[in-house]
């Protein structure tokens, strides 16, 4: 006959302590292994209503916050920051992120801030994409003879030129054809052909895409 193991049932009108749902917010996040818990991840696996946990702290950012966990869902996330993490989606995968990279690393924001902004991630692609693809400001040119060598640019390319770079590139590293889209762990970089220490500008014909580990091995040569 196999054992009866008795097991306890809380009550539904029990009372429940900032410490077990904080417990419960990391045991959710240490099984899925994200940066942060959603509420509607934690909806899906936690122990606890949602709406009565952002009662509890506040907000459900504030119970993130005491758990120690990642805020899920920022507000007030400016364009540019937006614009940043899908030029980082896009370089991570080699490819157009998909709706379902956001909730993952390397995403930092999810797919509700780009519906706040943009009504959905469709719209906040097509955003981008003419952002990135827009005429960028030009830097005008030196007045004095003094200045006639000098660099006019700064030396981190702007998101704009990265994107242009990566694209043309076709987000492959132009020493050893390496791609995030071909191969898992490949992390590319925008690296000035003429080094920006020794006079190179930063400009879209003196970038060039490589792999970490081209770049790690050029160096400054």
């Amino acid at each position: 006959m196999k054992d009866y193991k008795f097991e306890f049932v809380r009550a539904k009108n029990t009372p429940v302590t900032d410490e077990e749902i904080i417990s419960d917010l990391k045991q959710v996040a240490a099984a899925i292994k994200p940066r942060t818990v959603t509420q509607k991840t934690y909806g899906e696996h936690g122990k606890y209503d949602t709406s009565n946990v952002g009662r509890r702290f506040g907000t459900w950012n504030k119970a993130l916050n005491a758990a120690g966990l990642t805020i899920s869902n920022k507000c007030n996330i400016t364009d540019d920051a937006l614009y940043e993490n899908i030029l980082v989606l896009w370089q991570h995968y080699g490819r157009q992120p998909r709706r379902a990279d956001l909730s993952k690393p390397p995403s930092t924001i999810s797919q509700s801030a780009y519906n706040r902004r943009f009504q959905s991630w469709s719209t906040a692609l097509k955003s981008f994409v003419e952002f990135a693809n827009s005429v960028e400001i030009a830097v005008p040119a030196p007045t004095d003879k003094s200045a006639s060598t000098r660099q006019v640019a700064a030396r981190d390319p702007s998101l704009r030129l990265r994107f242009k770079v990566l694209s043309r590139d076709l987000f492959t590293c132009q020493h050893c054809g390496a791609s995030p889209a071909k191969s898992l762990g490949v992390e590319l970089h925008v690296d000035h052909v003429v080094p920006w220490s020794k006079g190179g500008e930063t400009g879209l014909e003196n970038l060039q895409t490589l792999c970490s580990k081209c770049n790690l091995g050029k160096s400054n040569l």
